[in-house]
């Protein structure tokens, strides 16, 4: 299949943060449900294996660089999924990044990042997508949280953020709700990603250390995997789940606190 071939016969889902980790996974499995995908990544050439991975399996993508948190950005990155691919009938906001630090070492620039990323992001994404849902009277939005959302030492600004977009689920499920559009949130716990592999070397121990002592306070005995996270994601999507909205998942290995 030639890479970024426009189809319109399925529908179109846009995965924000879609270059790797849970993102990719995400992209791969809502594409292998039959979804063409919207790659939608700050750097679109760190989105490449992604696209090209679902392309040489038979489906169908495409890659739009974007800023999640700018304006125009956004706006522009869904004036081209509509005319590459046809209005976007799923939205998974997963852009993230970290700054982790204890709040005395945190700076204004570590708080705002975030907040950028994770809330405005969301919003800018969401707003964007419902335009497109609302005459069609379907729609799937999906929110990133975490189990950090909870609290999580050195985690103020993260933990703040992924907090808020759980009451920005629910809110938008009654709004969006009249119009056959559910809105659901996955708070993974620990999964093996690039993201997390960063805070390994910001403690100073190995990657490997560090997910055995993570395995050590999971119930089931492992950390996480994406894909564990696009098994959660694809459930929430799917037309059959269409009576469950404003849930929070905790796709974590066992209860939290």
């Amino acid at each position: 299949m030639k890479k970024g071939f426009e189809l319109t016969e399925a529908k179109v889902a846009v995965v924000s943060g879609g270059a790797r980790g849970i993102g990719a996974s995400i992209a791969h499995r809502l594409a292998g449900d039959g979804y063409s995908i919207a790659i939608v990544d700050l750097d679109a050439n760190a989105c490449e294996d992604t696209l090209n991975s679902i392309v040489d399996a038979g489906g169908n993508a495409v890659v739009v660089a974007a800023d999640v948190s700018n304006e125009d950005n956004v706006s522009a990155a869904f004036e081209e999924i509509e005319k590459r691919l046809g209005a976007p009938a799923v939205l998974v906001n997963n852009a993230g990044i970290i700054r982790d630090n204890l709040l005395f070492k945190m700076t204004t620039s570590d708080w705002d990042a975030i907040m950028g990323v994770h809330l405005r992001g969301a919003f800018l994404m969401s707003r964007a997508a419902q335009r497109y849902m609302v005459p069609s009277r379907f729609g799937r939005i999906v929110n990133l949280s975490s189990t950090s959302a909870l609290g999580n030492r050195g985690q103020a600004n993260y933990a703040a953020a992924k907090a808020g977009l759980q009451g920005f689920t629910k809110t938008l499920a009654k709004e969006l709700g009249p119009w056959g559009i559910t809105v659901n949130a996955v708070a993974p716990g620990f999964i093996q990603t690039p993201m997390t592999a960063a805070t390994a070397e910001r403690l100073g121990i190995s990657f490997d250390d560090f997910l055995n002592s993570v395995a050590k306070t999971v119930p089931i005995g492992r950390a996480g995997n994406p894909e564990d996270i696009a098994h959660a994601v694809s459930f929430f999507v799917s037309e059959g789940a269409g009576y469950v909205s404003g849930q929070v998942l905790y796709v974590s290995g066992g209860p939290v606190d």
